[in-house]
């Protein structure tokens, strides 16, 4: 578990510390991922305990309108604190993004991760962001987030996480 002081950054050891915590998804996760409406998009919020301690949260979003704009984040909630950092957001291809340290440019699918680096230079923690090709709808990049992340994903069947509400 995280004991620093989140004032003072989170090195790149302790993201990847974080990352590689192990954090079970409860018996029947899938239902959970109801998507409710906020403002144009779908929204679900998922929070679980790492076996370490940490405490995390899920986060996804998805376009009313366009399905290549959504978001699937996995924030550390810091411990005694309000504060929420987004370790990783797996993002889609529904804007340009640049990495401003590295003067970098693009227009894809892209994973964010928390730097060190980016959190000392006044950037967001989560700014630095890689182009993949590993994912092309936000259910792929759920499945993306829990083989990166330490999840322990429990023996369901689901095909979609994000169905249309009716069952479709």
């Amino acid at each position: 578990m995280y004991e620093g002081n989140v004032a003072d950054f989170l090195s790149d050891e302790e993201v990847k510390a974080l990352l590689a915590e192990e954090k079970r998804l409860p018996a029947g996760y899938s239902h959970r991922f109801v998507l409710k409406e906020k403002r144009g998009h779908g929204e679900f919020e998922l929070d679980l305990d790492g076996t370490d301690g940490s405490a995390f949260r899920v986060v996804a979003r998805r376009s009313n309108f366009n399905p290549l704009d959504f978001s699937v984040i996995l924030a550390y909630c810091a411990p005694g604190s309000n504060q929420v950092l987004r370790l990783r957001r797996y993002n889609g291809k529904s804007h340009e993004d640049t990495n401003p340290i590295e003067r970098q440019t693009f227009y894809d699918f892209h994973i964010h991760t928390t730097t060190e680096r980016y959190q000392r230079s006044g950037n967001r923690e989560d700014t630095f962001a890689e182009v993949t090709d590993r994912y092309a709808n936000v259910d792929q990049a759920v499945e993306c987030l829990f083989e990166d992340c330490g999840f322990i994903v429990p023996d369901e069947l689901q095909p979609s996480l994000f169905r249309p509400r009716g069952g479709g």
